[in-house]
């Protein structure tokens, strides 16, 4: 559950942002504060200020209680290279299995035990919890059953008389499916879950066009070698001229604005006459720059002792899922669709990596790759999301200066503005996922590429945007390729990466025949004249209709041999294209793919600055940190501690701290002579939800991180109480009407 929470910032620091709201009796969108003022110039620098600030006070921290740090930190670091610390990893693994929604299960031998507080239930040598806690846990009163099957705890316990050991065959710590979004990806589903090595020969990468094509626009300052993404600094250029410059007219705001719009199409020759025009010099010594020239991203390395063998690290997870269709498609029973997925490191030598872990060399991304027949996008979960309503971004209102806006997912696909529903469908899923994370819905928005923006082969892309105080950061785009990645693999390797659909009876169908003239394809390519075959008879229907009707009205064309890496010139003489009435038993087609592809650094970078905020302490002389984490990605669900030092109450804090152990529930516990509010400011800065603090051996008081309220329960009831929050089955709310509230002077 998400808890709500009136926010204080210090008077220099303020939450930001750029996004419209919405005024619930309009459907005009109203422009925030802070947009207003930059659209009136005057305060934009204390805008700017504002969100340095709100940055810097989040990296501080962050960088404080060890979510991440610079790597090789005692060497000075490398740019672009980060370390998660514990607290960061936590919250990875939180993320990732969410994203999984694996899972887990533990297995021993336990017995009741009778002791000082009453009966406890034992594991081994190690007391798990109270057995009222533990009844409360399976949900009903297991002594008095022979054999059960409790799900989602429990899948089968063989249950004996009092003090008698009883198998438990397995035992649940993931979280139940509790509401329409929690479950994902992998487990609802039924993905095919794979692991390829991170290592990939360039032949592999060279079908795919990485290569040839997975270049950035470098310029070098001149004097001292230092390199720029040439399309960052006429970007960075630009947009410091709209905020800042008042006395820039409104005819070369305009043009900087469609600059702007269509950066990512610009070629290396027109970002070269921009950064000149503009005058664009080195950002550091002012420097001059250097003409822009291509630089390949990949890391370049080689396999094996001899050097022979050619190899980079993977830019994306991808491409292992498509080498490995064939055998996924045999494993799935021959049957479309189906999906298969891979967490996994991925690298891009970036040229000026910045933004911290939002833009670094090497980073997890979460790859799904749903094959698809071509001629059926339909999806039977369709309707599951079609209802949602949420920011979208089609690429009319961008091209006509408007913003996002609310639409509801099912309206966009029957006005044709998402392709089919195929991709509907898993636009649905980011958007739950995300905002279940703990993403704030009013800062997420789906923006669909432009035209000059998308692969000539895709047939609709777009990327789930979050906003933080970097801007609107892509963290998630979602495509459909159509069947170009494993078209591309075929030719390559010479192995037909196809399904079958078989008819129940032969079919008279139209065949086109694609028959090449050696002869003339010889004369005029010599030795690369089986590529040029090879990629003619590859061809998909419409891309040869298309070439015929080119030929016989202009009599040759460009076209593209991905072997080649470049367009050749076919004429009419050298091809022959028809189509020709056969009988068949099946249908063999290239499934297309719709690739969902997650940056999880990204996300959790977003997800850091929207719980984060600061309230003053309760001196109110300065003011304290919190990171308001969603129980079910806080790296910590709970603390334990004694109110004061007492040998009876850490007596009983160990004890729930081994409890909360055998339930799964990450704790940390903490017995030092801090005074208690100190303690809480501590779990708090760590966006740890929850505080249980013995002050009794008998109840303890549960502290509720944002609202600081708590509530008095039984030391029996505890493990479960928590339990329940944390695993989504209860709010805070629900729980707080259940049980006495405890007033504290120190929250």
């Amino acid at each position: 559950m998400r808890f709500f929470r009136s926010v204080i910032f210090p008077p220099n620091l303020c939450v930001f942002s750029s996004r419209r709201q919405f005024n619930s009796s309009s459907s005009k969108p109203q422009e925030s504060t802070v947009t207003h003022a930059v659209r009136r110039n005057e305060p934009a620098m204390d805008v700017a200020v504002n969100r340095d600030a709100f940055r810097q006070a989040v990296a501080n921290t962050l960088e404080r209680r060890l979510f991440y740090i610079p790597s090789f930190k005692i060497y000075r670091g490398v740019a672009g290279l980060y370390d998660y610390g514990p607290p960061g990893c936590a919250v990875k693994a939180n993320v990732l299995a969410f994203w999984r929604q694996e899972d887990h299960w533990v297995e021993g031998i336990i017995r009741i035990c009778p002791m000082e507080m009453g009966d406890w239930v034992v594991c081994g040598d190690l007391v798990v919890m109270h057995l009222r806690d533990f009844e409360m846990i399976m949900g009903m009163n297991f002594l008095m059953q022979a054999e059960v099957s409790i799900m989602p705890y429990l899948r089968t316990l063989a249950f004996m008389e009092k003090g008698t050991p009883c198998n438990v065959m397995a035992v649940e710590n993931q979280a139940m499916e509790t509401e329409d979004g929690a479950r994902h990806f992998v487990l609802e589903e039924s993905m095919l879950e794979v692991d390829c090595p991170c290592v990939t020969p360039e032949v592999v990468l060279k079908a795919s066009g990485h290569v040839d094509k997975f270049t950035d626009l470098m310029v070098k300052d001149e004097k001292t070698g230092t390199c720029y993404r040439a399309d960052h600094l006429l970007k960075d250029f630009c947009n410091e001229k709209l905020q800042n410059d008042h006395t820039l007219t409104a005819e070369k705001a305009a043009e900087m604005r469609h600059t702007l719009a269509v950066l990512d199409d610009l070629s290396a020759e027109e970002l070269s006459a921009k950064i000149k025009e503009y005058g664009i010099t080195a950002p550091e010594t002012n420097n001059p720059l250097s003409d822009p020239y291509p630089f390949n991203l990949m890391f370049q390395t080689s396999i094996g002792p001899s050097g022979l063998i050619p190899g980079y690290m993977r830019p994306e997870t991808a491409q292992g899922i498509f080498v490995n269709f064939k055998d996924l498609y045999y494993y799935n029973g021959s049957k479309l669709p189906f999906a298969a997925a891979q967490i996994g490191q991925a690298f891009r030598n970036e040229i000026s990596p910045r933004q911290g872990i939002l833009r670094v060399r090497e980073f997890t991304l979460a790859e799904i790759e749903h094959f698809v027949d071509p001629e059926d996008k339909s999806h039977p979960k369709y309707s599951e999301v079609a209802d949602l309503e949420f920011l979208m971004f089609p690429r009319e209102e961008q091209t006509a200066g408007q913003l996002a806006r609310a639409i509801q997912l099912g309206e966009a696909v029957s006005t044709g503005i998402v392709n089919n529903e195929t991709l509907a469908y898993f636009i649905g899923r980011v958007y739950l996922f995300l905002t279940r994370l703990g993403i704030d819905k009013d800062r997420l928005r789906f923006r669909q590429h432009l035209a000059n923006e998308m692969a000539h082969y895709a047939a609709d892309c777009w990327d789930a945007e979050i906003e933080c105080s970097y801007g609107w950061i892509e963290c998630v785009g979602i495509a459909d390729r159509s069947a170009y990645d494993l078209c591309a693999h075929s030719e390559k390797s010479g192995v037909d990466l196809v399904a079958h659909e078989k008819f129940p009876k032969p079919r008279e169908v139209e065949k086109l025949v694609i028959t090449t003239v050696k002869k003339e394809l010889g004369l005029a390519f010599k030795g690369n004249q089986k590529m040029v075959v090879e990629s003619l008879e590859a061809m998909d229907e419409k891309e040869a209709l298309d070439m015929k009707a080119n030929l016989e009205s202009k009599g040759e064309m460009e076209f593209y041999v991905c072997k080649m890496g470049k367009n050749v010139t076919i004429k009419k003489n050298m091809v022959t294209i028809s189509k020709e009435k056969r009988k068949e038993h099946q249908r063999v087609f290239t499934p297309s793919v719709i690739e969902p592809s997650f940056g999880i650094g990204r996300i959790i970078y977003c997800l850091f600055e929207h719980c984060f905020y600061t309230r003053p302490s309760k001196a109110g002389d300065e003011q304290l940190s919190v990171f308001a984490f969603p129980p079910l990605v806080a790296p910590i669900k709970c603390s334990v501690f004694p109110l004061v030092q007492d040998k009876q109450y850490d007596s009983v804090a160990k004890l729930i701290s081994k409890s909360l152990t055998v339930a799964g529930i990450s704790h940390k516990i903490d017995i030092s002579g801090a005074t208690i509010g100190k303690r809480y400011a501590r779990t708090d800065e760590l966006g740890i939800p929850f505080a249980i603090t013995v002050d009794s051996t008998s109840s303890v008081t549960i502290r509720e991180r944002d609202s600081k309220d708590q509530i008095r329960v039984n030391i029996e009831e505890v493990v479960s109480v928590v339990k329940e929050i944390t695993d989504g089955q209860s709010s805070w709310s629900d729980v707080k009407v259940r049980f006495p509230a405890h007033s504290s002077a120190s929250k």
